[in-house]
């Protein structure tokens, strides 16, 4: 399969997962959302209950993604591991920093139109935008600002504990051959090996606890599952490509038999689905379609730009129009549509202008000065 056509896939299940988002946001929020869950109450639970497992996706594509950048094949690029981390955390945080300037402003704007606690926060402390600023705020058990955000720190979590894993054992590796002779040999490098002991850890382990939910090792199941996709739609041959799927297959197994989540088995069959679908030209088709690469690429900044627009919709539609599920379903529709344009301009604005230092330490102040004037002036 082409390098377009493995981009068109995966594009194509950003798109369809940032949707499910967006939507489960919009049914779970807000004066509209109560009035959809009473016009249709089983559509609403199901955007409540499950369109919200689309982060499995979304783990499962950055474990992924994040093989193909540290261990392409099997071995860890060991050159320049913190610089790798740092550029993560640049590329992360200045749209993320960008977009809750944007949040704080609009939920200060429309806390006297709204009185639904879980939608609109209270001001921003110090502590609390200093946390969010450096992606602490889950570790430091700090209220979120923006729905959805927790899952920013925790990818930046996954790649510098991914990061710092491979390169680790590469080190290891080269260490024990120089001082004693040792070489590995077997059908995993010790970088695969050490990627599928730490999915099996977490699938295992610390993702039956919910009280490791805001590190790296409770998501690791599924992140690491992508990595290993990742190896199996590579492979060199058919016959390799099937030993990764049954060990994605088997870990998922296993996980489920031991303690049912059903995001672990969306996880599992998202990471099947990758292997297989890679190794198949014909399977990109159906998602090389132009607005469906297009929100794909653009996917990230819309999920951190559409939780402004629901505010500003929800209160806008609750003001005037109270108790109509027909505006409460168009005030939805809009707030999606509205989502994407937003998310379009932040991507122009700022994802997609390579961010540096500089830059996202400009909007991490930008986020910090916004706060304090909501705070002060409120």
């Amino acid at each position: 399969m082409s390098e377009s056509s493995r981009n068109a896939l995966i594009d194509g299940a950003k798109a369809l997962a940032c949707t499910a988002i967006v939507w489960h946001h919009l049914a779970f929020y807000g004066p509209l959302s109560d009035t959809l869950h009473a016009a249709a109450p089983g559509l609403s639970d199901w955007l409540v209950r499950y369109a919200r497992m689309a982060v499995q996706v979304f783990l499962v594509l950055g474990g992924y993604l994040a093989a193909a950048s540290l261990a392409p094949h099997g071995n860890a690029r060991q050159r320049r591991p913190w610089g790798r981390i740092a550029g993560r955390f640049e590329r992360l945080v200045a749209p993320y920093a960008a977009a809750l300037v944007i949040v704080v402003l609009v939920d200060a704007l429309v806390r006297p139109w709204l009185d639904d606690l879980a939608m609109v926060s209270a001001d921003p402390g110090l502590w609390q935008l200093l946390a969010h600023a450096l992606l602490l705020q889950g570790v430091l058990g700090q209220e979120s600002l923006s729905a959805g955000v927790w899952y920013v720190a925790i990818d930046f979590q996954l790649f510098a504990f991914s990061t710092l894993g491979l390169v680790g054992v590469h080190w290891l590796a080269l260490w024990t051959r120089g001082r004693m002779g040792w070489h590995w040999h077997g059908p995993l490098t010790l970088a695969q090996l050490l990627t599928v002991a730490l999915a099996a850890l977490s699938l295992l382990g610390f993702n039956r606890e919910s009280r490791w939910d805001a590190w790296a090792v409770y998501f690791f199941g599924a992140y690491g599952l992508g990595m290993l996709a990742y190896w199996g739609a590579h492979a060199g041959s058919a016959r390799r490509a099937w030993l990764w799927a049954g060990l994605i297959a088997g870990l998922t197994a296993l996980a489920l038999v031991l303690d049912w989540r059903a995001r672990i088995l969306l996880a599992g069959l998202t990471a099947l689905l990758l292997v297989l679908a890679l190794r198949v030209p014909q399977a990109a088709r159906w998602c090389d379609w132009a607005p469906l690469r297009l929100l794909g690429r653009i996917s990230y900044s819309v999920f951190l730009m559409h939780f402004a627009v629901c505010l500003l919709v929800n209160a806008l539609v609750a003001s005037l129009w109270p108790e109509s599920v027909p505006a409460a379903i168009a005030g939805m529709a809009l707030a999606y549509g509205l989502s994407i344009a937003a998310g379009c301009l932040l991507y122009v604005a700022v994802e997609h202008q390579r961010p540096t230092w500089r830059t996202s330490l400009r909007w991490q102040a930008g986020l910090l000065g916004a706060g304090l004037a909501t705070a002060l002036l409120a």
